[in-house]
């Protein structure tokens, strides 16, 4: 339906922290006092009228709001309206996005207090809000891709944002290099829906998906899912994503939990017609999570950076989301409750996290912690309510999620269900276990701190927000799924749910998955809570662990498929063009420059010279002629005696 009312100034949700960005960037060091408040207000004003939108959306007939802006493109038959759509799904990831983003600025505050280009970080921070608010509230896949590309830019900004530090620099190339590749994917989808249906927009591309060649709608799905892969950080465009946390810790929360990563679980949701016409795309999706799923969890195992850890655990989880969503009907719903109770216990452990650096002299180094529960009181209840919410532990948000996802997996009701079952199963008990390692090195045990370090809480300015997260991770799931249930809410757009035919009893799908939890629990006790704790990491350690510290080796998979092959073909090209294409211009140059440079030699100025000159080229001219003359007369001759035989 056509927007009314606040609705139809949605467009604000994008503008406000835009233009919190604009004038931070553009009003220079006359705004370093006052700049980290603008950019927290404009962000919080967009969170207020979001959820505004939203209780005017909940009561309109149809759920769904389009806002037409203004003529984007128009080129022969390609014409694209800028324009906003505002309906359940939309809704469901503006108000994260918002909410999140405010208690990330306000925590920001305190965190970036000492730093001197704080406004400029929180100009990034306004910009990339607003790039990912215009990626969820697009209308068509090119004002998809639009917000997607300002994602990909404002990520750069503040991974690199201490770009002094080589390590932030290489990371931001990193994660810029291996979006650049899921982004060659989405384009290329959005070329072949215009090549194929003469449109971008969402209803135009839904509406006639059913009729195009099976292929076709393969080879859609695919691109996208490639797409997908690359911003939300899924096999094999993983790597980037545990690099990003040499970015400020705030960003790691924006990044990691409410925005960046979420971005391909957005996609592959949005285009579910899509979807549902391709089983082959369908099933690459679910082997896509399901490995993912795994490369995160067993990660998470080794590391001993705390950032590290939390961000293979978001590798991990958005693997679930993957999973989930490739489940078609069936998991969409459980899938987007994981990321809005991810999007509350991830964030809060990250700006734990930094809480705890904040204390530590920006150590990230768990072995070097022990005992900050006294210390860090505040920090550690929430933090460790972000703990239970994530590991699944009985009625905490993660608990509600990942069994519903779990659930979906198993109803199949076939062997790949079990696989999926089995798999999801098994990443909660990894989970269990990372996570618990973590706690215990981090509160637990005595101190293990140098010398100079004096642990402190955070100020309140941090620990608000995080206070609030905590809150969310502890009540999300039961909102989600059980008080209000987001099936109903989401049922505009994914149709009406229907009534599951459970394979395995949901309770017992909930006592099977709280086992492994505490077997993973226990096994992380006994590893390293009845242990010393050494300082420095054992390097006598099994294959597995080394894998695991290593990432599963991804970092040298795709540096000796992808980047080294790639640096040959460069070299050779540069070998050709400077050997080939260069040598044969520059040679024809030589050639004709020493050409004229010896024939101008002959040009002295001496008439004589030029009188000889020209008495042999009549002398050659007349011998030439003679010959000539000779000749015929011969082959005359010779006719005639011929002819007379």
């Amino acid at each position: 339906m056509p927007a009314e009312g606040l609705l139809a100034a949605s467009w604000l949700l994008i503008a406000l922290p835009l233009a919190g960005a604009a004038v931070l960037l553009l009003g220079g060091r006359r705004t370093d006092r006052w700049g980290h408040l603008l950019g927290t207000a404009t962000v919080a004003a967009a969170f207020a009228l979001a959820v505004a939108c939203t209780v005017q959306l909940a009561g309109a007939e149809d759920r769904s709001a389009d806002v037409e802006l203004f003529t984007f493109i128009s080129s022969g038959e390609l014409d694209v309206t800028a324009g906003l759509l505002y309906d359940p799904l939309s809704a469901v990831f503006v108000l994260l996005i918002t909410g999140v983003g405010s208690l990330i600025h306000v925590y920001s505050i305190g965190y970036m207090a000492h730093d001197p280009a704080r406004r400029r970080f929180f100009a990034y921070l306004n910009l990339f809000v607003a790039a990912m608010l215009l990626l969820v509230l697009g209308n068509s896949y090119v004002a998809l891709y639009v917000g997607w590309e300002g994602v990909g830019l404002a990520s750069y900004l503040l991974i690199a944002f201490w770009y002094t530090r080589p390590a932030a620099a290489t990371a931001a190339k990193k994660a810029f290099i291996m979006n650049r590749v899921g982004d060659v994917g989405l384009a290329i989808a959005v070329f072949l829906m215009f090549a194929q249906l003469g449109t971008t927009s969402y209803a135009g591309v839904h509406a006639g998906v059913a009729t195009l060649a099976g292929g076709t709608v393969t080879a859609m799905g695919l691109l996208l899912l490639l797409g997908a892969c690359g911003k939300s950080g899924q096999f094999p465009l993983q790597a980037w994503l545990p690099d990003a946390m040499e970015g400020p810790t705030p960003v790691s929360a924006l990044i990691h939990a409410a925005t960046m990563v979420t971005a391909g679980v957005y996609l592959i949701a949005r285009s579910a017609p899509i979807y549902d016409q391709t089983p082959t795309a369908r099933a690459v999706v679910l082997a896509i999570g399901a490995v993912t799923l795994l490369i995160g969890a067993i990660a998470g195992c080794a590391y001993d950076d705390i950032k590290k850890v939390l961000a293979y655990s978001t590798v991990s989880q958005i693997g679930y989301m993957f999973l989930a969503v490739g489940l078609g009907p069936a998991g969409y719903v459980a899938g987007l409750a994981h990321l809005l109770a991810h999007g509350f216990f991830k964030a809060g452990l990250f700006l734990g996290a930094g809480s705890v650096m904040h204390a530590m002299d920006d150590s990230v180094d768990m072995r070097r912690y022990g005992g900050l529960a006294k210390k860090l009181p505040i920090t550690f209840v929430t933090f460790g309510l972000g703990y239970l919410a994530l590991i699944g532990f009985p009625f905490l948000s993660g608990y509600f999620t990942k069994d519903a996802i779990i659930e979906a997996a198993l109803d199949r009701d076939d062997v790949w269900g079990w696989v999926l079952g089995g798999v999801a199963v098994l990443g909660a008990g990894l989970t269990a276990f990372y996570m618990t390692r973590l706690m215990l090195m981090t509160f637990f045990g005595r101190a293990r701190w140098e010398d100079g370090v004096h642990p402190h809480e955070s100020p309140s300015v941090m620990t608000a927000p995080m206070v609030v997260l905590a809150a969310g991770s502890v009540f999300s799931g039961a909102l989600l799924v059980s008080v209000f249930p987001l099936s109903g809410w989401l049922e505009p757009v994914f149709g009406e749910p229907a009534e599951a035919a459970h394979v395995v009893a949901p309770a017992v799908v909930g006592l099977v998955v709280t086992v492994v939890m505490l077997l993973g629990v226990l096994a992380a006790w006994l590893f390293v809570g009845r242990r010393e704790v050494p300082v420095t990491a054992p390097v006598r350690v099994s294959p597995v662990t080394r894998a695991a510290r290593n990432a599963l080796y991804a970092d040298t998979i795709n540096e000796s498929l992808f980047m080294r092959p790639g640096q040959w073909l460069t070299r050779a090209l540069v070998w050709f063009d400077n050997r080939g294409v260069d040598g044969a211009v520059n040679g024809l140059a030589a050639g004709l420059g020493g050409s004229s440079s010896r024939l101008g030699r002959a040009q002295n100025g001496f008439v004589r010279t030029y009188a000889l000159g020209m008495l042999g080229g009549a002398v050659m001219v007349a011998g030439a002629l003679l010959a000539c003359y000779t000749n015929m007369t011969t082959t005359h001759k010779r006719i005639s005696q011929r002819s007379h035989v």
